[in-house]
């Protein structure tokens, strides 16, 4: 079927992962700093905005999706403005637990003359305390049938868990509900049996413990991967070399990018699982579903920071293929 991408806004989605917030400081260079040689930024603004399972929210709110959340936010500074951005974008916080000893991940970008200079990360990655998994099985309880599609926001910081992702599972089945992963642990046995996986190429090759050099190697490790996940179907995103999808018997196939300029692929991940989860909830093809996508991820890879597509920006690119 054609997406009709102003439907969208039918869709529920509910987003399980990690939070975290982007702050991004930009500012300009003009000189190296004579102490070491390493230039001086002078930060002219700073901005804050929610990031890795954040911006898989971001993408879908962007689209109008009505969005629920599930994941863990510290108690400081970091954890209220996550609540308070949840908040402005109408998602309840209900399903936003806390833990002690866990604060909010910071990433924070220095960014001048539209490059990114520095990355500084302020994060602690272990595992969630079973108390903290056992307040979480209610919640998803209640969420997951009330949702469309679920997806799995694995940045590896400790949410998600092998325990989780086979309770997401299970409850997903019992209501014939797909969960899409965007995976982050190198073990992808961890991913078993959920709808579609959408890793990148780095993280498909460490997972098959292959280098793909070539297509004949990307198909081996698709494959390679299909068989340990126990997956019925998996998306390799591939950058500038668009997306290559895989489907049990059928072969593999491959979408092109468009030739586009890229200032920063931050977050391109995030909004192909945004995208390709709600056309699949319109009851697209994943191949249909997968273009969208990839349209989308051309649009943000084209803008500085992690960004998102507006669906008049993606309904010109799907008007000119």
């Amino acid at each position: 079927m054609m997406i009709h991408i102003d439907d969208f806004q039918k869709v529920r989605a509910l987003v399980i992962g990690d939070l975290m917030i982007d702050e991004y400081l930009w500012g300009s260079v003009d000189r190296i700093s004579p102490e070491a040689p390493v230039m001086v930024v002078s930060v002219e603004r700073e901005t804050h905005t929610l990031g890795g399972a954040g911006n898989v929210i971001n993408n879908l709110k962007a689209m109008g999706a009505k969005v629920e959340a599930i994941g863990t936010a510290g108690t400081g500074n970091a954890g209220r403005m996550i609540s308070e951005k949840l908040e402005a974008l109408g998602i309840p916080t209900d399903g936003i637990i806390s833990e002690p000893d866990r604060p909010t991940t910071r990433k924070t970008r220095v960014v001048a003359a539209n490059q990114q200079v520095l990355r500084i990360d302020r994060e602690i990655r272990k595992s969630i305390t079973r108390e903290s998994f056992d307040r979480l099985v209610p919640i998803m309880a209640k969420k997951i049938p009330e949702a469309d599609v679920v997806i799995l926001s694995d940045y590896d910081k400790g949410l998600i868990t092998g325990p989780l992702v086979k309770e997401t599972v299970r409850l997903a089945e019992k209501h014939g509900i797909r969960v899409l992963a965007d995976p982050k642990a190198l073990d992808f046995t961890k991913y078993e049996r959920v709808s579609i996986l959408t890793p990148n190429r780095k993280e498909a090759g460490l997972a098959a413990h292959m280098d793909i050099r070539s297509r004949e190697d990307l198909i081996r490790a698709g494959q390679k991967i299909m068989a340990l996940a126990r997956l019925e179907k998996l998306l390799i995103t591939c950058g500038k070399d668009g997306m290559m999808l895989f489907e049990i018997g059928e072969e593999p196939y491959a979408i092109a990018s468009k030739a586009r300029q890229v200032f920063d692929v931050s977050g391109a991940g995030d909004t192909v699982i945004a995208l390709l989860g709600l056309g699949l909830a319109l009851g697209a093809s994943f191949r249909d579903s997968a273009r969208v996508a990839n349209e989308a991820a051309g649009i943000v890879v084209a803008k500085v920071g992690t960004a998102t597509a507006s669906i008049e920006e993606l309904r010109e690119a799907l008007a000119h293929p």
